[in-house]
């Protein structure tokens, strides 16, 4: 039973504006919401209006409560702000960037599935930040060649070892006060990273199947996770396969930031740098300025958006 105190909502900050406190929803659960402030979580119910208005509320969401029982950490959320962004899979707003994690060793880099994990951020104006978990587990050339690949496309690189502790504390500076989304295949250390930068959390491990070389999932819904320095993380469930957001053809490559030095110099505007004769894209690959396989992903992902296209 909720326990309405007028003199205990006296004395709460009701925040610069009047709205009342600030926060961040980090889960929903049965019709309520928890709400995090900063400095603690509220179990929170929605005003009536947004339940007429059938609203949806997602994790990232900032919203304004009104406290009714601080003892037991019991709000009404009086409002929401407009959302910057929303993601679909995991269903999360607000998102300042996503932390794209794979593994270099045990499993294999999924390099395919960071392609399109590379071009679904930043349809959704997200900041992707690739991270290479399982470092120790590879040669320091290895290393050097793959940070320096990512690097030259103009992405941000970490590369961590959660049995060696390396880079962890490289990461929580870049998750220093921001909204962050951890995305990547089951297996590949992100509940183990999660547990080396919040050892209380305490995130179950998953184990890799000898059989398949894939991980087990050890993340089944979508949760936000406060940190510290003002971090908030979501440690999403594990998936392999993802689809590309609508598009038209001639869209795909502005999300190839390794391509636009050499566009200038194809022939056509609309130039595919699939069949198209002149394309300075094409002759970049020939010169080993793009990478070949790299550009070999992005034919077939060029395919896949004219077959989406076509069914249109």
């Amino acid at each position: 039973m909720l326990i309405i105190g007028l003199s205990k909502e006296k004395k709460l900050d009701k925040g610069e504006n009047g709205l009342g406190q600030e926060g961040t929803i980090i889960k929903g659960y049965s019709g309520f919401y928890y709400v995090w402030d900063g400095n603690r979580t509220w179990e929170c119910k929605l005003r009536g209006k947004y339940r007429i208005k059938d609203q949806s509320f997602l994790p990232g969401d900032k919203v304004y409560i009104k406290v009714i029982d601080e003892g037991e950490s019991r709000a009404v959320i009086e409002s929401v702000k407009p959302r910057r962004n929303e993601l679909i899979r995991p269903p999360i707003s607000n998102v300042d960037q996503a932390i794209i994690i794979m593994a270099l060793k045990d499993p294999e880099p999924d390099l395919w599935l960071l392609d399109r994990l590379l071009i679904i951020t930043q349809a959704k104006l997200v900041e992707p930040i690739i991270c290479f978990n399982k470092a120790d587990l590879i040669t320091e050339k290895d290393r050097v060649n793959i940070v320096t690949k990512y690097n030259k496309i103009g992405f941000p690189v970490l590369l961590i070892s959660t049995k060696k502790e390396l880079g962890i504390e490289e990461l929580r500076k870049v998750l220093a006060g921001k909204i962050s989304v951890f995305a990547g295949p089951s297996g590949v250390g992100k509940s183990s990273i999660m547990n080396m930068l919040e050892p209380d959390l305490n995130r179950k491990t998953g184990v890799i199947s000898l059989k398949s070389a894939r991980g087990k999932h050890t993340t089944r819904h979508t949760e936000l996770l406060p940190l510290s320095e003002g971090a908030i993380v979501a440690d999403t469930p594990g998936f392999s396969q993802v689809f590309l957001p609508e598009m038209k053809r001639e869209e795909l490559s502005d999300y190839y930031q390794d391509f636009f030095p050499y566009r200038p110099e194809c022939k056509f505007n609309s130039c595919l740098h699939h069949h198209e004769p002149k394309c300075g894209v094409k002759e970049a690959v020939k010169t080993g300025l793009i990478d070949l396989e790299r550009y070999e992903r992005y034919i077939i992902l060029l395919g896949e958006v004219i077959a989406k296209e076509r069914r249109y």
